[in-house]
């Protein structure tokens, strides 16, 4: 399955914040939302997963949940993205459907090496720079950072750079040979900027499209 080069990482503070700002994001060309609502009860979670399924479904666009992989497969999300260390993609695949996509965050070349041994889909690596939107931020890796990882990495799983990326870092992280980019907070404050991050990241569907029929 390919992996979209844009994800859009929800933000807002109740389930009706959160709702809303997933359903502008497909509006506005999403092709990934990964829904992230942090600290609160797995059955609040399994609600708003629900909800969020109904809306993404409605606008064909991607939908991963953040951590709870049991709950990806309950609403039968595109997939999960587990961000905490605790959680094993090995255990997550056997209770998964085959078919559903399994990302994991790293923030070190060692942590890109587990992840591959594990056979993830795709890798988000991060923080690229300073962000607000993560309690607890590892060090920040920047464009040098990402050079590293990469030239040692040689892999062809997809990496995703994440934390903090604005739309003008997009062609200075992609010279690095990263493969696409997790956005949160610069999409939320102006979801015009998912048309500006496609045209970046040569990412939009129907852009693909036209090239197929020339």
């Amino acid at each position: 399955m390919i992996i979209p080069k844009l994800h859009y990482i929800s933000q807002g503070n109740s389930p009706k914040e959160q709702l809303e700002n997933i359903q502008k994001a497909c509006a506005s060309g999403a092709e990934l939302v990964q829904l992230r609502f942090r600290n609160v009860a797995e059955k609040k979670v399994l609600k708003l997963a629900k909800e969020a399924r109904e809306i993404t479904a409605h606008f064909q666009t991607r939908l991963l949940i953040n951590d709870h992989y049991k709950i990806a497969k309950e609403v039968k999300a595109d997939g999960v993205h587990l961000e905490n260390e605790n959680s094993n993609s090995t255990i997550a695949r056997k209770h998964m459907y085959t078919w559903q996509l399994i990302g994991g965050t790293a923030n070190t070349l060692q942590d890109c090496e587990k992840l591959l041994a594990k056979e993830v889909d795709y890798i988000g690596l991060g923080p690229f720079r300073f962000t607000t939107t993560k309690d607890n931020l590892p060090p920040v890796l920047g464009l040098n950072g990402y050079t590293a990882i990469i030239e040692a990495l040689q892999t062809e799983t997809p990496i995703i750079a994440v934390g903090g990326i604005t739309t003008e870092d997009v062609a200075d992280i992609l010279a690095t040979g990263i493969s696409g980019i997790a956005a949160s907070g610069e999409i939320t404050h102006n979801f015009n900027t998912i048309k500006i991050f496609h045209q970046l990241l040569n990412a939009s569907s129907t852009r693909e499209q036209r090239h197929t029929f020339k």
